[in-house]
C-alpha cells in the first residue's frame, strides 16, 4: 500500500517539478531550500489521513467539483452561529435543512484580544482560539462534514502575522534571523521612500504602512494595522514555512482555501506594492504544491477589485493559479443599484463578468463579515451625472434610512468627515427593510421587505458562480446594536452585522407566515430551482439583454437547449413587461406554462421564465 501511495505522490511530483522548481529558482535561487520544500511535501502527503487521500482521488476524477449547481456556502463566524467548533458539528442538521454544503468558518486561529483585527492577526497557525476548541475538534467537524458532502473553508492569512507571533515575538528581540522574515528598517529613509508610492488602506484608523518600534529602534512594515506586520516572501524560508502551514491545515481536513489580501503579498520598493508579478508565481506555486500534496483542495483568493482587474489571478488553462475569486464589485453595485434604481452600472459590470471565458469562478454574495466599501465605476458614473463625494454621501444617507423613502438601517464605518468618504454596515434585512418595518410593525411594509431580500437573492442565484449566504440572512435577521456596550467592540461598528445567530427566529422557518418562514422557505425554493435546472449550470451562456427601462435588470442564461429569462424590478413601481417574442413559457416558480409576451412585474419582485 505504501508504494502505491509513494507513486502517486511521485508521478504528481513528476508532473509539476519542472515548473515548480524553474519558478522557485526564479524568486530564491537556492537549490538546498527547494530541495528541503519537496522532501517536506512529501512529509505532509505522508501524513494525510487515508480519507482525505480518498476524497482527493474521488475530486481529482470528478474535476472541478466545487462548480457543479448544487453548491451553496454560507460564511459564519463560530462563536456567534454556535459557541464553539463543538457546537457548529452539534447545528450541522439545521444547515442541511439550509441546503448548505460548503461552510466558511471565519477566521478561528489564535490571535491576540484586542488586537486580532476580527482573527486576521494569527499569533499561531496551528492553534485554534482556545474559546472555540483545539485542532483536533476542526478536524473532526471536518470529518462529519465530510461524511454529509459539506466542505469546510477556512481563511489562510499570508500577508502579515500577529505581532505576538513566534517570529514576531523573537524579532522584536533583535534576533536577525527573525527580523529578516518581516520588512525592518532602521533607516526611516526608506519608510519614507515606501510611503511614496504605497496608498494607505486605513488612512483614518491606521494611517502609514510602517510602525516604529522605540525599543529595537526600527521601523517595521505594517500595512494593515500596527499590529499585524507584513511578512517578507523575499525570503525563502518564509515562503516555505507559510506552504508548511498551509499544508498542515489541509491535513486537518480542510477543503476550501481562502488567501487572504492576495495582492499585497509581494512588496517592491518604488512601487504601489500591489498585484506585483511575483505574487502571480507566488500563487500559482501554491496551487502546484496543493494539487502535488492534497489536489482535493481549492484555493480562493480575496482580490478586492473590479473583475477584469480580478481576472489575472485565476491564471491561465495552462498555468491555473487560483481556483475561485469574489465578486466584490458586483456586491457593491447591486446595492448601488437598490439605492438608484438604476441597473445601467450593474448592468455593465455584469456583462465585463459574462464575457470572461467560462472556466472562471466567482463567490457571489450581497452580504458578508465586513462593510460595503463604495468602490463604484465612478468614471462612467460622471457620464450619467452622478459625481463621486456627493454619490457616495447619497449612499451612506439612504442605508442609513436619512433619505426620504428609505427603509434601510444600519450605521456608517471608518467615517472621514474631511473627505467625505465612508462605508457602510448593516445585515442584508436591515437594510431591505425588515428591521423598520418590524419597529413600525407595519404588515404592509414587511410584505415588500420581506419580497426585496428574496429578489436580491434571487438576483445572487442567477448569477454565474457560487452563492453564499451569510449566516442570519436565511432568517432576516437584523442589525445587533449590543455591540455598543461591549468595550472591545463599540468602536467598530461592523459588529451591527455580525451579532449573535438567534435561535429563536430559527425555531420558526416552519411557521410560514412569518418572516423567518415567509424568508426561509423562499431561499428553500429557489435553491431547488437552481439544483434541478440545467440553465444554472456553471458552463452556461450568460448574458444581459437590453430593455428600455433603466430599473429593469434582464439576464439570460442558456444551456442544454433551455432559456432562462430572468427579469428583476428594481423599483417601487410595478412594470409591464414584454418578453422577447410571444412564446411558451414556463414559470420555474410556480411550475406553470402558458403562451404569453407580456406580463406583469411588481415592484421589487422578480420572475424566471424558461422556454
Amino acid at each position: 500500500m505504501q508504494k502505491e501511495e509513494d507513486r502517486i505522490f511521485e508521478e504528481r511530483l513528476a508532473r509539476h517539478h519542472d515548473e515548480l522548481r524553474w519558478l522557485y529558482m526564479e524568486l530564491y535561487e537556492n537549490d538546498d531550500m527547494f530541495a528541503e520544500l519537496c522532501s517536506q511535501m512529501k512529509r505532509y502527503y505522508d501524513a494525510r489521513n487515508k480519507e482525505l487521500k480518498k476524497l482527493d482521488q474521488q475530486r481529482a476524477a470528478q474535476g472541478e467539483w466545487y462548480r457543479k449547481r448544487d453548491m451553496l456556502g454560507m460564511m459564519m463566524y463560530i462563536d456567534n452561529f454556535a459557541g464553539n467548533i463543538k457546537g457548529v458539528q452539534e447545528k450541522l442538521p439545521y444547515l442541511e435543512k439550509c441546503n448548505v454544503n460548503y461552510i466558511h468558518l471565519m477566521p478561528f486561529l489564535d490571535s491576540p484580544k484586542g488586537r486580532s483585527d476580527g482573527g486576521y492577526a494569527v499569533a499561531d497557525f496551528r492553534k485554534v482560539k482556545p474559546e472555540l476548541g483545539t485542532m483536533d475538534d476542526l478536524a473532526e467537524l471536518a470529518a462529519k462534514c465530510h461524511e454529509k458532502g459539506i466542505s469546510l473553508c477556512m481563511d489562510f492569512v499570508m500577508n502579515h502575522t500577529s505581532e505576538d507571533h513566534e517570529w514576531a515575538v523573537k524579532a522584536r528581540q533583535g534576533d536577525g534571523e527573525y527580523m529578516s522574515r518581516y520588512f525592518f528598517y532602521a533607516d526611516p529613509q526608506i519608510p519614507q521612500e515606501y510611503e511614496k508610492t504605497v496608498p494607505q488602506v486605513f488612512p483614518t484608523t491606521a494611517p502609514g504602512n510602517f510602525t516604529w518600534l522605540p525599543e529595537l529602534g526600527h521601523y517595521v512594515m505594517t500595512t494593515f494595522y500596527p499590529y499585524q506586520w507584513d511578512l517578507n516572501y523575499r525570503n525563502p524560508r518564509v515562503f516555505n514555512e507559510m506552504m508548511y502551514n498551509f499544508l498542515y491545515l489541509a491535513n486537518q481536513g480542510m477543503d476550501i482555501i481562502r488567501i487572504d489580501a492576495v495582492p499585497y503579498i509581494w512588496k517592491e520598493l518604488g512601487t504601489n506594492c500591489r498585484n506585483l508579478p511575483q505574487v502571480h508565481t507566488i500563487v500559482r506555486m501554491m496551487r502546484m504544491i496543493g494539487e502535488i500534496v492534497c489536489p482535493g483542495i481549492v484555493l480562493l483568493g480575496e482580490v478586492v477589485m473590479e473583475p477584469d482587474k480580478v481576472a489575472p489571478y485565476f491564471g491561465t488553462v495552462e498555468k491555473p493559479e487560483c481556483h475561485m475569486l469574489y465578486n466584490v464589485t458586483t456586491m457593491a453595485t447591486t446595492w448601488n443599484t437598490v439605492a438608484t434604481r438604476d441597473i445601467r452600472l450593474l448592468r455593465k459590470q455584469m456583462d465585463i463578468v459574462c464575457a470572461l471565458p467560462r472556466e472562471y469562478t466567482f463567490l457571489n454574495y450581497l452580504r458578508c463579515h465586513d462593510d460595503i466599501g463604495w468602490g463604484l465605476d465612478y468614471e462612467t458614473l460622471s457620464q450619467w451625472g452622478m459625481k463621486e463625494v456627493p454619490h457616495k454621501k447619497y449612499l451612506n444617507d439612504y442605508f442609513q434610512g436619512k433619505t426620504e423613502g428609505s427603509v434601510s438601517r444600519g450605521e456608517l464605518y471608518n467615517d472621514d468627515p474631511v473627505t467625505g468618504d465612508a462605508r457602510f454596515c448593516g445585515t442584508t434585512a436591515s437594510m431591505c427593510g425588515i428591521e423598520s418595518a418590524g419597529f413600525e410593525q407595519n404588515e404592509e411594509k414587511m410584505k415588500w421587505a420581506v419580497r426585496k431580500d428574496l429578489m436580491l437573492h434571487a438576483y445572487m442565484f442567477t448569477q454565474s458562480g457560487i452563492p453564499m449566504l451569510y449566516s442570519g440572512d436565511e432568517v432576516g435577521q437584523v442589525n445587533d446594536y449590543t455591540y455598543k456596550e461591549d468595550p472591545e467592540k463599540a468602536a467598530d461598528s461592523r459588529y451591527i452585522h455580525r451579532g449573535k445567530f438567534c435561535w429563536d427566529l430559527a425555531e420558526k422557518i416552519t411557521d410560514k407566515e412569518s418572516v423567518q418562514g415567509r424568508i426561509f422557505c423562499g431561499l428553500n425554493q429557489l435553491e431547488a430551482i437552481r439544483r434541478r435546472e440545467n440553465v444554472f449550470d456553471a458552463d452556461a451562456e450568460v448574458y444581459t439583454k437590453d430593455y428600455s427601462d433603466q430599473s429593469i435588470l434582464w439576464v439570460v442564461r442558456k444551456s442544454h437547449g433551455e432559456e432562462l429569462h430572468a427579469v428583476f424590478n428594481f423599483s417601487d413601481e410595478g412594470k409591464d413587461v414584454w418578453m422577447p417574442e410571444e412564446a411558451e413559457y414556463t414559470d420555474l416558480l410556480t411550475g406553470k406554462t402558458a403562451k404569453f409576451q407580456k406580463t406583469y412585474l411588481a415592484g421589487w419582485d422578480f420572475m424566471w421564465m424558461k422556454r
